[in-house]
């Protein structure tokens, strides 16, 4: 199988890389070699691939940024993945891409399936539901991966920052009005791997997030936790609770951003384990 990967040194595309090799023959592009706001070579790197399967881990993730810049954010999460989408049609390949939990409004009580109404509340949202409908627009064999939080041992995240912060500063105020579920590069790639020779037989939509929730303040506390329990001499900062009110960004978060990810498993079998289980490995990895 040749397997063309966008995003290859971002969290998700790196570990989908690595986990792929070995396995498929792999046509890694980063920044550097695919400008996504660039119809022409997308559609250029995916003819000279020839890939029986495309994995877009590619996105414009500077939540708070794309407030202001939202034509390179819509070129990169809307425009583009319908392109791609477009060329893995002429190519006969399968399309996986990763979505967003901010294509929702966070006001369910309870997880989100993916038949729920959308409604997200910022410009990388918009842009994300934007380029789901053009792949799902599009006629070609795909599966649309939605999960949120995600981190993993490298890139920047929300782990690695508070590993950072701990060390810097003696107490440190987290959201705890906001519920997810962290999911790591490391449970996507995995998911990934093995949907790609099962989606053309179940193409669509799915909700892919490592099992139970938290806030992130129970987040943070669960790094502190772990790492604490690794390392001795790791310092755990005093944390204080704050309110999403507390702590403006320019950018509106969802404060619900839990996803059922009943059908993924219903449908291949593939269940992601709980996010305690995954940050424990993270953090492994990290070391």
């Amino acid at each position: 199988m040749r397997v063309l990967v966008t995003g290859a040194r971002g969290q998700v595309g790196g570990e989908v890389a690595r986990a792929l090799a070995g396995r498929a023959e792999v046509i890694a592009h980063d920044r550097s070699t695919l400008d996504l706001a660039d119809r022409g070579e997308i559609a250029g790197r995916v003819r000279e691939a020839r890939p029986d399967a495309i994995v877009n881990a590619a996105a414009y993730t500077a939540v708070d940024r794309a407030e202001s810049d939202e034509a390179s954010a819509r070129a990169v999460n809307a425009v583009a993945p319908g392109i791609l989408a477009e060329e893995a049609r002429r190519a006969g390949a399968l399309l996986v891409h990763y979505s967003t939990d901010y294509v929702f409004d966070g006001t369910k009580r309870g997880a989100y399936v993916e038949s729920d109404a959308t409604g997200p509340l910022n410009v990388y949202g918009r842009t994300k539901l934007e380029g789901e409908r053009a792949i799902a627009a599009s006629g070609c064999a795909y599966a649309i991966l939605r999960t949120s939080w995600v981190y993993g041992p490298q890139g920047g995240n929300f782990v690695r920052t508070m590993l950072r912060l701990a060390r810097e500063r003696e107490e440190l105020r987290v959201v705890d009005d906001q519920r997810g579920a962290p999911t790591s590069s490391l449970q996507l790639a995995r998911a990934t791997i093995d949907i790609l020779d099962r989606a053309r037989d179940a193409p669509g939509l799915y909700h892919a997030t490592a099992a139970g929730e938290t806030t992130w303040l129970g987040y943070a506390q669960a790094i502190f936790d772990e790492q604490s329990r690794r390392d001795r001499a790791f310092r755990v900062p005093r944390l204080v609770a704050i309110a999403t009110r507390d702590y403006p960004t320019p950018a509106r978060r969802p404060a619900n951003s839990v996803l059922d990810s009943s059908r993924l498993a219903q449908t291949f079998g593939i269940r992601l384990g709980p996010w305690r289980d995954a940050l424990v490995e993270t953090l492994a990895a990290l070391r």
